[in-house]
């Protein structure tokens, strides 16, 4: 099969495949504040890390959401990691509510304080990335069509790690169980990894 993304066979594929092909995506699950005060909490699947020197992580925002704004207003933001037993809460912070509105409290999840940046993080995650914004880059499509759709990035400047799962100094992902995000409804959990040595030249 074969088709052009705006002339796909909807009775072929009633369903867009494009995140199902473009998967499993690591899920940036975000903590801001605005310059009020108020707290957001929303899962972004367009996520990942662009940079490990320094330590630099992006996600995609399809409208100017409330992450984006409050981001943009206070500089701040954290990356909460989304596990197997965090799925639910996960879940219940990507309804979409009114500006203002904190998903923290409708996920009934408890606010741990960050150390450098103002956004609280997610106590029960037991990993986090206080991150300073870099910039937001909004995105055009071929022909410099404008999209809605902006790019934060941002620079790690703290991490938090629970102990438990630091093992002979490795953190061990599949003790984690990561969740990421799939095509349509679906997720996948990271429970089992394997090692493969990059070869010499």
């Amino acid at each position: 099969m074969f088709y052009e993304p705006d002339k796909r066979d909807t009775r072929l594929l009633p369903h867009d495949p494009f995140k199902a092909i473009v998967a499993p995506r690591p899920i940036g699950w975000v903590t801001s504040m605005s310059a009020k005060g108020e707290i957001n909490l929303a899962p972004y699947s367009f996520f990942n890390g662009v940079s490990s020197r320094p330590n630099l992580v992006m996600f995609a925002s399809e409208g100017r959401k409330d992450s984006v704004s409050f981001i943009a207003e206070t500089g701040d933001f954290v990356c909460n990691l989304a596990t197997w037993e965090l799925r639910e809460a996960m879940n219940a912070t990507s309804a979409p509510l009114p500006r203002g509105a904190n998903e923290m409290e409708r996920a009934r999840l408890a606010p741990a304080p960050s150390r450098l940046v103002k956004p609280p993080r997610v106590a029960a995650s037991p990993c986090a990335l206080e991150c300073r914004m870099v910039k937001i880059v909004p995105i055009e499509a071929v022909g410099g069509l404008p999209l809605d759709c902006h790019v934060v990035i941002g620079q790690v400047v703290g991490v938090h790690i629970d102990d438990r799962f630091i093992k002979d100094g490795l953190l061990d992902t599949a003790a984690l169980k990561p969740i990421a995000r799939c095509g349509y409804d679906q997720y996948a959990v990271v429970e089992s990894v394997f090692s493969m040595i990059r070869p010499s030249a």
